[in-house]
């Protein structure tokens, strides 16, 4: 067998190193060319609602809670609640005869928390009624555990206030155990989405 030259020696070893730049070099040129020379660019953010940015500390103001068990067709509110407090509240913010937008949201916000299985007892359900209080019968029957707030008196303005009025009647709320307004959901939308951030917040949280 004849010996390697020292000519192509230095080919073989220039033919390896161009082989490992290769391997480093086409990765970052493939990265490069998709993020400036396509369409795509990944996502800035990872959460699927819409952040409220800086979070909204809620006012605690006391608000007569609604029982539809017990209400009649005038329904009595029964002691005041405070809430917000000790857990974190998925919320909506409506009108208590619950038309079809209405019942979406709350259907959404019902499945969401159960689909959090041991995390469920964590998260409360609330609805602020802001007026034409209630179609008591619809709440009773598919949404027990919910608590519905009276909110239409005017010392709860300032509270309402605090949740973006546009689109309101789509939207579901996310508030923090300490009061805090921290993100908002078209509950048209994938409702996956809510979960999954919802789950992270409770994976992250110490509180509530």
């Amino acid at each position: 067998m004849s010996a390697i030259t020292p000519s192509e020696l230095r080919a073989r070893n220039l033919r390896t190193l161009a082989m490992l730049a290769a391997l480093f070099v086409l990765p970052l040129a493939l990265a490069f060319f998709t993020y400036y020379g396509t369409g795509w660019r990944p996502q800035a953010h990872v959460n699927h609602g819409e952040l409220i940015v800086p979070a909204r500390p809620l006012p605690p103001i006391a608000l007569p809670r609604i029982d539809p068990v017990t209400g009649s067709a005038a329904p009595r509110p029964g002691p005041q609640a405070i809430p917000f407090q000790r857990h974190w509240s998925l919320v909506y913010v409506g009108s208590g005869d619950c038309p079809s937008e209405c019942r979406q949201a709350l259907y959404v916000m019902r499945q969401t928390r159960l689909a959090l299985n041991n995390d469920m007892t964590r998260v409360e359900r609330v609805f602020l009624v802001t007026a034409a209080c209630c179609d008591l019968r619809h709440l009773a029957d598919e949404h027990a555990g919910l608590q519905v707030l009276d909110a239409t008196a005017g010392a709860a303005a300032e509270l309402l206030a605090q949740f973006p009025g546009a689109g309101r009647e789509h939207t579901l709320f996310i508030v923090d155990p300490l009061g805090n307004l921290l993100m908002s959901y078209d509950a048209r939308a994938n409702p996956s989405g809510l979960l999954q951030d919802l789950k992270k917040l409770l994976a992250l949280s110490h509180i509530g």
